[in-house]
């Protein structure tokens, strides 16, 4: 039921909740620090103190609910990805994404708060959202036919359709004026960085040739001028010959 990577992520992140569980109920000030130390914190990360914190946010939730969730999506998305990629290369998708996404948030709150005097870069985001939305970008491009169903409606539609309009909320929902106190920022960043991390290959081979498109142009054009500045000179001596 469960593959060796996602078992260990849940295990991780139901084990760090148990822990803020515990410090909220009996020593709440320190249920504070915990989460400002190892969630993410924009003017933290920037300024060098709390370098780890991109990586730790992962691991933290906000609720039994946000627990679950994220977990269930994590398993119901992430299972047959990592049975065909492999163990390893499940663990590096997943923390590059969620990594990728903590750096995105983190680059957004501090351009849109250059000055760091707003709560936006002093208050932690937490949860493995991030990487689960890379997740689910993995599963619509690795099987976009794949048919699920759209709870609570009884209707099954394509994978690459659900997760296009899950992205397309997260979008719409970074336009709302309203706070909800999700960070939809992140979402859309682990989507951005799976997508890249997943392209990656398709990027160098592009480049790689364009650059020997340009290099054959350039060697093309080097003969053509050759050619014409040697056009009127005199055939060679009778040694000169063609060989074969």
């Amino acid at each position: 039921m469960l593959t060796p990577a996602i078992r260990n992520i849940i295990i991780g992140c139901t084990g760090v909740f148990l822990v803020q569980t515990l410090l909220n109920l009996f020593v709440p000030a320190l249920a504070v620090w915990f989460e400002r130390m190892f969630g993410l914190v924009p003017l933290a990360v920037t300024s060098g103190l709390r370098f780890w914190q991109p990586v730790t946010y992962l691991f933290l939730h906000g609720g039994i609910m946000h627990l679950l969730f994220n977990m269930l999506f994590l398993w119901m998305f992430g299972s047959d990805l990592e049975r065909t990629w492999g163990t390893h290369r499940f663990y590096v998708f997943f923390f590059v994404t969620g990594i990728g996404a903590g750096c995105i948030n983190v680059l957004v709150k501090t351009l849109l708060d250059i000055h760091g005097r707003g709560d936006s870069v002093t208050i932690p985001t937490i949860g493995a959202s991030g990487a689960i939305y890379g997740v689910l970008l993995a599963a619509a491009i690795v099987f976009p036919d794949r048919q699920i169903w759209l709870i609570p409606f009884p209707v099954q539609i394509p994978m690459k359709i659900y997760v296009a309009g899950a992205i397309a909320i997260e979008f719409f929902s970074t336009l709302g004026t309203g706070g909800d106190n999700v960070s939809h920022v992140t979402h859309l960043g682990g989507a951005l960085v799976g997508y890249l991390y997943l392209r990656r290959g398709l990027f160098l081979y592009r480049a790689r040739n364009e650059y020997l498109d340009w290099k054959r142009r350039r060697a093309k054009r080097k003969f053509e001028v050759y050619m014409r500045d040697h056009k009127d000179e005199p055939p060679g001596s009778s040694d000169d010959r063609w060989v074969n």
